[in-house]
């Protein structure tokens, strides 16, 4: 069965780039997309009492929106469209994303975010709250990305705390379907407490960096290898920026420790990552797993 990649969807440069960032990610791994407009639930305040007409408009135009979003997309990429009702945009997301057992939500950076960077808003803020699904960010501009560029390495930011594991997984995952490089990122250096000796944290990262690759090499296919990149600078945003990244790349990171089992929530060092990245991110939550309770 193919997977399924849901997009959140507005008639907007932010709706534009997770539908380009989407069908780069449904056309590199042969998943089908599910893009979703979301529409105010039916519940409405005393002030402002139910519209027939203007209820009838809206959905109208939701199809309208979906039509040009679809119509963006690359003949060789499947999908479908829907239209929503929820009391928040980021709940008619999450219940769609379940409804179709998806592998990721896609979304934009919010209006106003400098070209090539995040800018989270309310929707990301709530998904990042409360996704049990991995949730892909989508920085200004990356609409205008060749979607033929598709996906050419993931790199994961690879740190010691809960979750690293399920952190490394999608990154295998996602490299093997794409058929992308794979680098790993070892974020030691940043987690270790800034009073240890810095010959020590240096030992400490390559140590860590020689650990994570040969575990990933373990579970590539043949043909696919990774890459062991230590964490170099003052700070994770110093680091980040002093690092190579290419057009078609994405970064992937794990969800804070502070997070419930098998949700989201943005920690501090994802954050500070999040400032400098120009590449679209994924945030995994700390476990994924399924009824049977292996790790997915």
């Amino acid at each position: 069965m193919s997977h399924r990649i849901v997009v959140g969807y507005t008639a907007t440069d932010t709706g534009a780039d997770a539908v380009a960032l989407g069908a780069r990610l449904a056309a590199a791994s042969g998943a089908s997309l599910d893009i979703v407009v979301v529409l105010p639930g039916d519940e409405r305040s005393v002030i402002t009492p139910p519209d027939a007409s203007y209820d009838r408009y809206l959905r109208e135009q939701a199809g309208t929106w979906l039509e040009e979003a679809a119509a963006s997309l690359p003949e060789s990429v499947r999908h479908e469209e829907h239209v929503r009702y929820a009391d928040s945009f980021a709940e008619g997301l999450l219940v769609i994303a379940d409804e179709h057992d998806a592998t990721h939500i896609v979304i934009g950076a919010a209006n106003g975010g400098l070209r090539g960077r995040h800018r989270l808003g309310t929707v990301a803020t709530e998904l990042l709250h409360s996704s049990d699904v991995p949730v892909v960010l989508a920085p200004e501009g990356t609409r205008r990305i060749d979607p033929s560029s598709g996906v050419t390495r993931i790199t994961a930011a690879v740190g010691t705390r809960p979750g690293a594991d399920a952190l490394l997984s999608e990154a295998i995952s996602l490299a093997t379907a794409a058929s992308a490089e794979l680098r790993l990122l070892s974020l030691v250096t940043v987690d270790l407490p800034a009073t240890v000796d810095t010959g020590v944290i240096r030992i400490a990262g390559e140590a860590h960096a020689d650990a994570v690759v040969t575990q990933a090499r373990a579970e590539l296919p043949h043909g696919l290898d990774a890459e062991a990149v230590v964490a170099r600078g003052d700070s994770i945003e110093d680091a980040v920026a002093h690092l190579s990244w290419e057009p078609g790349e994405i970064a992937v990171v794990g969800s804070s420790r502070l997070a419930q089992p098998r949700r989201l929530f943005l920690g501090s060092t994802a954050a500070k990552m999040l400032h400098e990245l120009t590449v679209p991110m994924i945030v995994v939550p700390r476990t994924r797993t399924t009824d049977e309770g292996a790790v997915r």
